[in-house]
């Protein structure tokens, strides 16, 4: 009985997170254990496709002139394709197409793509797939998989340059980082509607935000009040890379000072169930996956609007509005803006803007995880390899929490010592319910223990050992980063199933440390969950696994040694 009041606390507190998980879910917030699958639904705004998507209005800060931005296709109707011109420096690849001044491609040249785990090992004999060649990441990308834009241009007037109708002109200069060289200058200038626009790119050597300086030029006879947008635009399509039991965020997401970090799902945009953050002097747009990113970083103090659009079915837009104010003919205006292009790097994208490290998000834990990833970066530091500091930190946490863990396996002990009275009290009750209870009761007071003491110490841990979760899974330093022998990817599953499996031989030996439930329906239960539950971790990334593997094999000599000083201590005691 006292064991099953004990199940359903663990139950109850279990069904307590899973209902937490799905409030964060309807609020944005990731899933901490099953995925949510992406939904898109044509709504409001959707006009037959990219090229007449929809068009979010100009807010009140921009409105001098009624306007509105330009859907997300980037050629006018009609104008002859022209090849985008390539800028290649030491860590970026970008294609910029002359035609709307548009980032069409983003390879990301240190980074490579996640390697196909099950090609590999035992995965690849089993599914008889073969490993691809290898290929660097791509954010930005214009192909039959993925539509993925940087955009910006003017509003606010008939005809300003803008990266729907506009052909820019690529000014004489290199578009290639040479070696001994730190920055490299790429200049574009479209001009329609009495305005002319001039796009400076600044790309530094190893670098991912590029500074991108917009000079705005009155060539007409009359005063223009024109805004500048800064939009990226993307479909709702998955990265390829996020497991079977577990999910991560990908969508826009906004930042301000006051609204702070906020992200939007694409489905709430299709469904017009979207709350923007108020206009503001400050913040920033992006467009958010696993481990990567783009961002749109306004430079300076300038009041500004944020806006998304469903411009399809499945495309959508997040972008950022800015009012340059009356320009005389003849007069010109500048305003600079960074856009990154990148990984989910802590230090580089804390130092670029407040609150971008926030992209690296590990929900409503994330005040425990932060210091857990602080101290993971400060092992790597120190020991060279992602593998071996995971196996320091657990070596620390397991530490810290050891009186702790203590309690719990002492109760867990003693419960164990007890076992064979508890059986012989319930063949002696028989069906007598209440006198089975009340008899166990009993023998709790006399040997003083508590039946919920083995249980309360390991939910105080839970939270730590869910922020840790998100760390080791969202962190992109895993993301190809070798341990051991056969482990190359600390992000991908052990294609050999050798963490997994351990991974469930140590949950069994724990299942065989404790005490056996009384009742043999639970008992038998008990012995299945370490399988049941090990599956899942199949398909999980091997930097996760291993921690739960040296965190069990920590657990086990803890729990083993405890019960051996309890079991000699009641043989003297005898």
């Amino acid at each position: 009985m006292d064991f099953q009041r004990i199940l359903v606390w663990v139950v109850f507190c279990f069904s307590l997170v899973l209902l937490w998980d799905r409030w964060e879910v309807a609020h944005g917030h990731k899933p901490m254990f099953f995925p949510v699958p992406t939904q898109a639904a044509a709504g409001p705004g959707a006009a037959g496709g990219a090229a007449g998507g929809a068009v979010p209005a100009v807010g009140a800060a921009a409105s001098a002139q009624p306007g509105t931005v330009p859907g997300a296709d980037a050629g006018a109707p009609g104008a002859a394709a022209v090849k985008p011109v390539e800028i290649v420096t030491d860590v970026l690849r970008i294609d910029i197409d002359p035609q709307g001044g548009t980032i069409v491609r983003a390879v990301l040249r240190k980074q490579h793509r996640a390697t196909n785990w099950k090609a590999q090992g035992l995965a690849g004999f089993i599914s008889g797939q073969k490993p691809g060649p290898k290929t660097h990441e791509v954010l930005f990308d214009h192909s039959a998989d993925r539509e993925y834009e940087g955009q910006t241009g003017l509003i606010g007037g008939d005809g300003f340059p803008n990266h729907r109708n506009t052909r820019f002109t690529v000014l004489p200069g290199p578009t290639t980082l040479e070696n001994g060289q730190d920055t490299l200058r790429v200049v574009l200038e479209g001009q329609s509607g009495g305005v002319m626009l001039r796009k400076t790119f600044v790309f530094r050597r190893g670098h991912y935000d590029v500074n991108v300086q917009q000079e705005v030029k009155n060539v007409g006879d009359k005063a223009v009040t024109p805004s500048l947008y800064l939009q990226l635009v993307r479909d709702n399509g998955t990265t390829g890379e996020e497991g079977s039991f577990y999910k991560t965020y990908t969508g826009p997401a906004t930042y301000t000072n006051e609204d702070h970090y906020r992200k939007i799902p694409f489905k709430k945009i299709a469904e017009s169930d979207v709350t923007l953050p108020p206009a503001a002097k400050d913040g920033w747009v992006a467009m958010v996956q696993h481990y990567f990113l783009t961002a749109w970083i306004p430079q300076g103090s300038m009041q500004r609007e944020f806006y998304v659009r469903a411009l399809s079915d499945r495309l959508f837009s997040v972008g950022t509005i800015f009012p340059l104010g009356t320009i005389a003919p003849g007069a010109s205006v500048t305003r600079d803006a960074i856009l990154y292009v990148g990984p989910q790097d802590h230090r580089e994208l804390a130092a670029l803007a407040p609150g971008l490290e926030r992209v690296e998000d590990y929900g409503w834990l994330d005040p425990i995880a932060k210091p857990l990833f602080w101290l993971l970066s400060a092992l790597h530091r120190v020991v060279g390899n992602w593998g071996w500091a995971i196996v320091a930190l657990t070596m620390l946490i397991k530490l810290a929490f050891y009186p702790l863990s203590a309690a719990g396996y002492k109760s867990m002990a003693k419960m164990k010592e007890l076992a064979p009275r508890m059986q012989r009290l319930k063949e002696q009750c028989g069906e007598d319910k209440q006198k089975l209870q009340l008899a166990m009761m009993e023998l709790y007071k006399q040997e003083k223990v508590n039946p919920l003491g083995g249980c309360l110490p390991i939910m105080v841990q839970i939270p730590v050992f869910i922020a840790l979760y998100w760390v080791l899974l969202g962190s992109v330093e895993m993301r190809n980063a070798p341990w051991i022998l056969w482990i190359h990817d600390l992000a991908t599953p052990d294609p050999w199933f050798v963490l997994p499996a351990i991974m469930m031989a140590t949950s069994w030996i724990q299942y065989r440390l404790q005490p056996t439930p009384p009742d043999p329906v639970q008992a038998r239960m008990m012995m299945i969950m370490p399988f049941a539950f090990g599956v899942m971790f199949f398909f999980f990334p091997s930097g996760l696994v291993l921690y739960y593997v040296l965190n069990n094999g920590l657990s086990i000599l803890q729990q083993w040694r405890i019960n051996q000083v309890i079991a000699r201590s009641k043989k003297a005691a005898a």
